[in-house]
């Protein structure tokens, strides 16, 4: 009987690593794919795709061909990746991702900002790029199934919905509950059963180099988490400075463009109030950042758009009492859920919650699945 074959995304961590390994003592014909998103300012990665694409494609510089290459003389970005494909014995390819990451990821994070709202990259990167690029690409490679090494559970229903199951502390079905259930359907999650304690003893068990390699930090695209110098470098756009005013309008100073402030900021507001003070909303169309009191960021319900259900098709007029996580470190907390007639999702919590973000995702869960979520609004 052939195997089963699987792509799994290889970053050259341990996560991945130990996934790759795990398919293959399940049995799957497994190919190891680091994915290129971005080029970090003095990594020249695109000169080094575009020479291995015209080496393997024979075309002009800048054609990647479809976006697949096969990793000889491996690349610096991707060493650790092969490395750790090379001690399991499966081939390795780079996959150039750029073009999908910049309008999907990059170009949604610069116009959030710039309207006011606080986007959650990571979201969108995994259901635009992680999953339906990654899946196509794979299917170019005559596999069935893509592979990560995230901490979820896929989990088919008895009404036969794809769903994801929360795992223990490293859990991060949040940033993943906008995958389709076509997507869910041809993933595998390896790690999901574990914890990350385990995983990091099974690669050493295996011998992965890998076993200490530390964890990835947020947001990748912007190391030195200068999200304005970001936005300004990508749109060429410089918001431009406003009046910080109270809820009732009175000014109370200047702020340096809406796009370095988000709700529920306190730090770095230069404000002399003598009080501590707190960012509780932002009016992109008035340039103004309102500022109150403590108590001023606690509201007990929310809207949201953009809503994907995974564990039921909708809510089709009724009620739903679930939790709901608005931030990936955010304890899940109780509400109801009813959708509105512009198809909207309005969720009222049983207590008020701290710093309800516009742009930031939110998560509906029951027991431990996740029912569906949506972006703030």
């Amino acid at each position: 009987m052939e195997k089963k074959k699987v792509v799994i995304g290889m970053s050259g961590g341990v996560d991945s690593s130990v996934g790759a390994w795990l398919l293959k003592e399940q049995g799957y014909d497994v190919i190891g794919a680091t994915m290129v998103h971005w080029e970090p300012e003095g990594c020249h990665i695109g000169e080094v795709l575009d020479q291995m694409a015209k080496e393997q494609y024979g075309g002009p510089d800048g054609d990647t061909g479809n976006g697949i290459l096969k990793s000889g003389m491996v690349p610096a970005f991707a060493a650790d990746a092969r490395r750790m494909a090379d001690a399991l014995g499966i081939p390795h390819y780079i996959l150039d991702f750029r073009r999908e990451f910049r309008e999907h990821v990059m170009k949604q994070f610069a116009e959030e900002y710039l309207r006011g709202r606080t986007p959650n990259p990571c979201v969108i990167c995994n259901r635009f790029v992680k999953w339906e690029a990654l899946l196509a690409r794979s299917r170019a490679l005559g596999a069935e199934y893509i592979a990560t090494g995230h901490y979820a559970r896929i989990k088919i229903l008895p009404n036969g919905r794809y769903t994801l199951q929360v795992t223990g502390q490293k859990d991060q079905t949040y940033a993943l509950y906008r995958l389709t259930q076509e997507q869910l359907s041809h993933t595998l999650m390896p790690v999901g059963l574990y914890q990350k304690s385990e995983i990091r003893n099974m690669a050493k068990q295996a011998g992965l180099e890998a076993a200490d390699t530390p964890d990835s930090q947020e947001i990748c695209f912007i190391p030195d988490h200068d999200y304005a110098k970001f936005i300004r470098e990508f749109t060429g756009k410089v918001p431009p400075e406003g009046n910080f005013v109270t809820k009732d309008g009175r000014i109370l100073g200047r702020h340096q463009g809406i796009t370095n402030y988000t709700v529920g900021q306190r730090r770095g507001l230069n404000i002399a109030e003598g009080r501590r003070i707190f960012v509780t909303e932002i009016r992109p169309q008035t340039n103004e950042v309102v500022i109150g009191e403590a108590e001023d960021v606690f509201s007990d319900r929310l809207v949201c758009d953009e809503v994907n259900w995974m564990a039921v098709d909708g809510l089709h007029g009724r009620e739903m009492r679930v939790s709901a996580k608005i931030r990936y470190a955010h304890k899940a907390a109780p509400c109801v859920i009813r959708e509105r007639e512009d198809g909207s999702v309005e969720c009222v919590f049983d207590e008020p919650q701290r710093a309800i973000t516009p742009g930031q995702a939110v998560v509906f869960y029951q027991d431990d699945y996740v029912v569906g979520g949506g972006t703030i609004r």
